[in-house]
C-alpha cells in the first residue's frame, strides 16, 4: 500500500517533539468526547495530563487552533469548538470537491489499479474496526479512505489543506458513529461501491454517490 494521510496521534510516537505529542493526544481527547465542546482547556491542563512543562503545552494549544479543535481565549486557555451545521457542510462540501477532482484526474492516467487496491485495504481496516467496537480507528480508517482518493489527484496544495483539516474530518465520522451506529453498514457498502467506480474511471457515477454518500451519512433527515 502506498504511503497514507494519517491522523495526528497515529503519526506521533515517543521520538516526537513533546508539544506534538501532547497536541495529537488532546486532538484524540476532544473527538472522543473526553473534552467536550465549550469545556475550557488550559496549558496547566495539558501539562500535568503529559507530564511536562507549560512551553510545549503552549505549542500544542496553538496546534491545537489550526486544527480548529479550539478556540484560544487570552488569559483564560481554550474553549473546545462545537461543531456548527454549517461547519459540517464546508467540510465535506471540500472533501467531496477534492475527490472528484482526484477520480477525474485518475482517468487520464493508469494509477487506478493501485489506487483501488489500497482502497480495499482500508476498507477491510474499515470493516475490522466495526466488528471490534474501535470507533476512533474506524473514524481514522474513514479519513485515510477520502484521504486516498484525494491525494491520488497529485495537487500538493489539497494535500496540505487535507493534513490540516484532517482531524475535523475525522471529528464528524465519530460523530456519525456515535449518533447513527446502524448506518455504518450502509456506509462500507457505499464505500466499495466508490471503490469500484473510482477503479473504473466513471466520473459521473462516482461524483454522484460522493454527495449520496454524505448525505446519508452527515445529513440523514436531508437537513443540508
Amino acid at each position: 500500500m502506498n504511503e497514507l494521510l494519517t491522523l495526528p496521534w497515529e503519526s506521533t510516537d515517543d521520538t516526537s517533539p513533546i508539544a506534538s505529542r501532547m497536541a495529537a493526544w488532546a486532538a484524540r481527547e476532544i473527538i472522543e468526547q473526553r473534552y467536550e465542546p465549550g469545556q475550557l482547556l488550559t496549558e496547566a491542563d495539558l501539562a500535568e495530563a503529559q507530564k511536562a512543562s507549560r512551553t510545549p503545552a503552549r505549542e500544542a494549544m496553538l496546534q491545537l487552533e489550526r486544527w480548529r479543535l479550539v478556540r484560544l481565549v487570552p488569559k483564560k486557555g481554550a474553549i473546545v469548538t462545537t461543531v456548527t451545521s454549517q461547519e459540517r457542510r464546508d467540510l465535506l462540501a471540500m472533501r467531496a470537491m477534492f475527490e472528484i477532482d482526484a477520480v477525474q484526474t485518475l482517468t487520464a492516467d493508469s494509477s487506478l489499479s493501485q489506487v483501488a487496491a489500497d482502497l480495499r485495504s482500508l476498507l477491510d481496516m474499515q470493516q475490522e474496526a466495526r466488528k471490534a467496537g474501535r470507533s476512533l480507528d474506524f473514524a481514522s480508517a474513514d479519513y485515510a479512505f477520502h484521504a486516498r482518493i484525494i491525494r491520488s489527484g497529485g495537487n500538493s496544495v489539497v494535500g496540505e489543506t487535507l493534513s490540516t483539516i484532517g482531524p475535523r474530518l475525522a471529528r464528524l465520522t465519530y460523530q456519525v458513529i456515535i449518533d447513527q451506529p446502524d448506518s455504518l453498514d450502509t456506509l462500507l457498502d457505499e464505500h466499495a461501491e466508490l471503490t469500484g467506480l473510482a477503479e473504473r474511471g466513471d466520473v459521473k457515477e462516482f461524483a454522484t454517490l460522493v454527495h449520496r454518500h454524505i448525505t446519508a451519512s452527515h445529513f440523514p433527515q436531508g437537513n443540508k
